[in-house]
C-alpha cells in the first residue's frame, strides 16, 4: 500500500515550519526527543466491570511482547500511562484526551468496547495520534471511518461470525434464533452471521436482543424454548458470557436446541461456565489448542509470567506489541516521522501464536477464522472455517 494522503498532508503542512525551525536550531531539542526521549505509551482498556479481565488480558499480552524485544520500542526506553474506560462510551473522547492532549502519548493502544472505541477512533483522526486497537471488532474502524493512522490486530465482527453461518447450513442447522446484547458489536455479529447463514441457504427466524451490559436472560431463553429453532446463535463476552451459558444450561436447553456463537461466547470464562459449556462450538481467529511451537511458546511464556493461561484477548494485545514493536524497528524509534512508521506497520507481517497475518489494505488482519468446540477448559480446535479471511471493508477510502 503506498504511502496515504492524509500521510502527505500531514508532511507538506508541516514542511515550510520545519525548514524555518531547523535553519534556527530551536527543532534540534524536539527532533532529538523524537528518537532518544522515552516512548510514550498510553493504555486506554477497561480495568472495572464486566471487561475488566479482558482489559488486563490484553495489557498483559502487550507487556509481554515488549518485554521480548528487550523492553524498549526502537531502542528507547517506554512510559506507561494507562485510563480505565469503564465501558462506558459516554466517556471516551473525555479518556482518549487525558491521555493524547494532557500525557502527549505516542501511541493509542485500546480498547474491547466497541461503543467506546468509536470515541477513541474519533479523537485519534482528529489528532493524527497512532491507534491500534487490540480487540473491539466494529467494522467501520477499517472501513467507513478507516485512516492510516488507525491499525487493528484483533478482527472485525463480520470476520468472527459469518463463518458459522455456513457452518450450520452445512449441518442442516437452517433455521436460527439469535441473541446478543442490543449495541453496535451485536449487531454487527448478527448481521454477519445472517448473511453467511442465508447465502448458505438457511434462515434466522427470530433476532432476540438485551440491553447492554444487562445479564438477565431467563424470559428470553423461555421464547427460545417455545421458538424451537434448528439451533441458536449468540453473542456475549465477558462475565456475561459467562452467565448466559450457564443459564442455557439451568434452562434446560443444552442438549435440547444446540447453541452455536463467535469465539467470545466460550473464551476466557470457560472456568466460570464449567460443564454448561461443554461441546459448545464457536468461530473465531484463535484456539488454545492450536499445537504449533510458536502458540506452544507464547502460552509458555504468559503462564510464567503472569500464572495466567493466555485467551485470545491476550493473543491480540500480544500482536499490538509485535506490530507496534516491527514499526519501531523500522523507524529506529523516530516517532517524530509518522509517514514513514505508517508504511513500515503497513508492511509487517506478525508471526502471531494464531498463526502467520498480514494487514489488509484497511489495516485489518487477513487471517484464519476456526471452528473450536469446547473440551474439558480448552477452545479445542478442530477445523479452519475460513482460510485467510480478508474483511471486504466497505466505505474505506484509504
Amino acid at each position: 500500500m503506498t504511502t496515504h494522503s492524509f500521510t502527505r498532508r500531514l508532511v507538506l503542512s508541516r514542511s515550510s515550519a520545519l525548514i524555518g525551525a531547523a535553519a534556527s536550531g530551536a527543532l534540534l531539542p524536539a527532533l532529538s526527543l523524537a528518537q532518544t526521549g522515552k516512548v510514550r505509551v498510553g493504555l486506554m482498556l477497561p480495568y472495572t466491570g464486566t471487561y475488566a479481565a479482558l482489559g488486563v488480558a490484553i495489557e498483559n499480552g502487550f507487556r509481554l511482547a515488549i518485554d521480548e524485544q528487550g523492553g524498549k520500542l526502537g531502542g528507547r526506553d517506554i512510559e506507561w500511562f494507562k485510563v480505565d474506560d469503564e465501558s462506558n462510551p459516554a466517556k471516551a473522547v473525555e479518556n482518549t484526551n487525558k491521555l493524547v492532549q494532557r500525557d502527549k502519548v505516542d501511541v493509542l493502544i485500546g480498547t474491547v468496547h466497541s461503543g467506546v472505541a468509536m470515541g477513541m477512533l474519533k479523537v485519534a483522526r482528529e489528532s493524527g495520534t497512532l491507534l491500534i486497537i487490540p480487540n473491539a471488532g466494529f467494522n467501520s474502524a477499517t472501513g467507513a471511518l478507516c485512516a492510516p493512522n488507525v491499525f487493528r490486530t484483533s478482527f472485525t465482527s463480520w470476520q468472527t461470525s459469518y463463518p458459522m453461518g455456513k457452518v450450520l447450513a452445512d449441518r442442516k442447522l437452517k433455521k436460527v434464533v439469535t441473541i446478543t446484547w442490543k449495541y453496535a458489536f451485536g449487531e454487527e455479529s448478527v448481521a454477519a452471521f445472517s448473511e453467511g447463514l442465508t447465502k448458505a441457504g438457511g434462515k434466522v427466524v427470530k433476532e432476540l436482543w438485551v440491553p447492554f451490559p444487562n445479564v438477565e436472560f431467563q424470559a428470553l431463553l423461555t421464547e427460545i424454548a417455545s421458538l424451537k429453532p434448528d439451533a441458536v446463535f449468540a453473542f456475549f463476552a465477558g462475565a456475561g458470557a459467562a452467565k448466559f451459558v450457564k443459564d442455557y444450561a439451568a434452562a434446560g436447553l443444552k442438549g435440547k436446541i444446540p447453541l452455536f456463537g463467535s469465539g467470545f461466547l466460550t473464551d476466557g470464562v470457560l472456568e466460570a461456565q464449567g460443564a454448561a459449556a461443554d461441546g459448545l462450538e464457536t468461530t473465531l481467529h484463535y484456539g488454545d489448542g492450536i499445537d504449533t511451537p510458536r502458540n506452544n511458546a507464547f502460552r509458555l511464556a504468559y503462564a510464567k509470567a503472569y500464572k495466567l493461561q493466555p485467551d485470545v484477548y491476550a493473543v491480540q494485545g500480544y500482536d499490538a506489541g509485535l506490530l507496534y514493536a516491527s514499526g519501531m524497528k523500522a523507524v529506529k524509534g523516530n516517532t517524530g516521522d509518522k509517514a514513514a512508521l505508517i508504511a513500515a506497520l503497513e508492511k509487517s507481517k506478525i508471526d502471531s501464536p494464531r498463526g502467520p497475518w498480514t494487514l489488509s489494505r484497511a489495516h485489518n488482519p487477513v487471517q484464519n477464522i476456526y471452528l473450536r468446540k469446547v473440551v474439558g477448559h480448552e477452545n479445542h480446535v478442530t477445523s479452519v472455517a475460513a482460510k485467510a479471511l480478508a474483511d471486504p471493508a466497505p466505505g474505506c477510502k484509504m
